[in-house]
């Protein structure tokens, strides 16, 4: 079982860098890497609402659970 972070696909659908999306987000540019690598342990409710709002999307566009 596992969390996939499609972070990724999201960015390339609405067409936005990694640095861009960070500074709109108020996160550093590394750690959207964390998490578009999945090798985060962790999201915060805020960064996860903040992502979603920036994006135009819904928590399950970003995060996906698979067994």
């Amino acid at each position: 079982m596992e969390i996939l972070v499609n972070l990724d696909v999201m960015m390339a659908k609405r067409k936005i860098s990694g640095g861009e999306l960070a500074e709109r987000v108020g996160i550093t540019p590394a750690n959207l890497s964390i998490l578009k690598t999945g090798k985060a342990k962790a999201i915060r409710f805020s960064t996860l609402m903040a992502l979603c709002h920036e994006l135009n999307c819904q928590p399950g566009d970003i995060l996906e659970f698979r067994e």
